[in-house]
Parts: C-alpha cells; sequence; structure tokens
C-alpha cells in the first residue's frame, strides 16, 4: 500500500509539473514571439521612416537643382547685361573726350 501510495504522489508530481512545465514555456514561447513581432514592427517603423526622410531629401534637392538653374541663367543674363553696359560706358568715355576736344577747340577759336 506504501507502495501505491509513492506511486500516486510521484504520478502527481510528475503531472503537476509537467503542467506547469508546459505553461512555463507556453508564456515564454508567447513573449519571445511578441518580443520579435515588436522588434519587427520597431524595424518596419524605422525603415517607413527612412523611406519618409529619403523622400523629403528628393525633393529637396531636385528644388534646389531648379533653383541653381535659374541662378545660373540669371548670372548669365547679368554677364550680359554688364558687358553691354561696359560697351556702352566706353563709347560714352569716347564721345564725351570728342566732345571736349571739340569744346577746347571753339573755346581756343572764339578768343
Amino acid at each position: 500500500m506504501e507502495q501505491q501510495i509513492y506511486t500516486i504522489i510521484i504520478t502527481l508530481l510528475t503531472v503537476l509539473t509537467s503542467t506547469a512545465a508546459w505553461k512555463f514555456y507556453e508564456k515564454k514561447l508567447n513573449l519571445k514571439a511578441k518580443k520579435d513581432e515588436d522588434n519587427s514592427k520597431d524595424g518596419r517603423l524605422y525603415r517607413d521612416d527612412l523611406r519618409d526622410r529619403v523622400l523629403k531629401l528628393e525633393t529637396l534637392l531636385g528644388e534646389s537643382s531648379k533653383e541653381k538653374d535659374k541662378m545660373r541663367e540669371n548670372i548669365v543674363s547679368l554677364t550680359s547685361q554688364v558687358s553691354r553696359l561696359e560697351v556702352e560706358v566706353e563709347f560714352l568715355r569716347k564721345d564725351n573726350e570728342t566732345l571736349r576736344a571739340e569744346n577746347h577747340l571753339l573755346r581756343a577759336s572764339r578768343m
């Protein structure tokens, strides 16, 4: 009889510990799966954030390229205007020198 009681107690302990062990491992696996899912979710959020940043940078790069082209056109236009004005100033200086010389001659001939 004593042998049977030991057998019953050992069997009950085995069953109870097996159930507790199963629940422990099940909870451990669930927690690990949830942790992996959270890590995966964080990775997706990080990736999506990087995509948004890349799109913004590409947009800014395109805009700055357009602005650079406009500035280049403005520089070319201003350079041509400055060249034209330099030529005009040179002609005006020559005309001014000619007129001064004529004016000087007219004053000298009146005296």
